[in-house]
């Protein structure tokens, strides 16, 4: 007997074709930034849902666990929600040109062009988030002024066919937003029953504007000490942007 919080509440229309969702995974990712809008959107009416690399070898993610990609990125040529999560390994993404050309040229044919976190400086990278609105994780938030977009401190930012979240968990709100955008405020909110999604944090420390600074200050001196090249290398990136723009 199957337990009620496990029904899969997404109705299946008869009618067209599925609806395509898309996540480029790679090795790093940070898992949440996926696999929580990953939850929310496979409930989308007619939902199919691929994650995308460049094998379909296991992808080690940041949480210690690999996924394993449903489809190589060589099969995946249009989505109509094309989705780019973030993590410590987005920095190598952005320097892959084999992975940027794919992302500007599937992100052209595809209806949303989506992400979660410093997926976002994946997406600007690729040129996709020039001359629009978007947001990231609030340590990296200032990068997308480099790419030539336009940084807004939002947990969701939507502007025309772009669409994103930003740190980790603000998947979750991202992909509850933009069911309510395609499906209807109606049906999201069905789904969010459906998954009890009701916050409620022990402690309301989850934004620097709420946490202490202490808390902010021995965070971002670990941020800096997973990856002290960063900085230049997200900088030498946007500047090689520019020139092939």
């Amino acid at each position: 007997m199957t337990s009620p919080g496990c029904i899969n509440i997404s109705p299946k229309s008869t009618e067209g074709q599925p609806m395509h969702v898309v996540f480029l995974i790679y090795p790093n990712v940070t898992q949440l930034d996926f696999t929580g809008p990953a939850q929310v959107l496979s409930r989308l009416p007619n939902a199919r849902v691929d994650y995308a690399w460049k094998t379909r070898e296991p992808v080690l993610t940041d949480s210690g666990f690999s996924v394993l990609p449903t489809a190589t990125l060589a099969e995946v040529t249009h989505a109509d929600i094309l989705c780019v999560p973030g993590g410590i390994g987005c920095t190598d993404v952005m320097e892959d040109e084999e992975i940027v050309a794919w992302l500007a040229e599937t992100g052209a044919a595809s209806t949303w062009v989506t992400s979660v976190c410093t997926g976002s400086l994946i997406l600007a990278a690729a040129g996709l988030l020039t001359g629009y609105r978007a947001t990231c994780h609030w340590a990296w938030h200032d990068y997308l002024a480099l790419f030539g977009a336009e940084p807004v401190r939002q947990r969701v930012v939507f502007d025309r066919s772009r669409v994103t979240g930003g740190g980790v968990t603000a998947g979750i709100d991202f992909g509850f937003a933009l069911m309510a955008t395609i499906a209807g405020e109606e049906h999201a909110r069905m789904v969010q029953l459906g998954l009890e999604y009701d916050p409620a944090p022990p402690f309301d420390s989850g934004a620097p504007d709420k946490a202490t600074p202490e808390t902010v200050a021995r965070l971002s001196t670990l941020f800096a000490g997973q990856g002290n090249d960063r900085d230049a290398r997200i900088r030498a990136v946007a500047e090689r942007s520019k020139e092939t723009a």
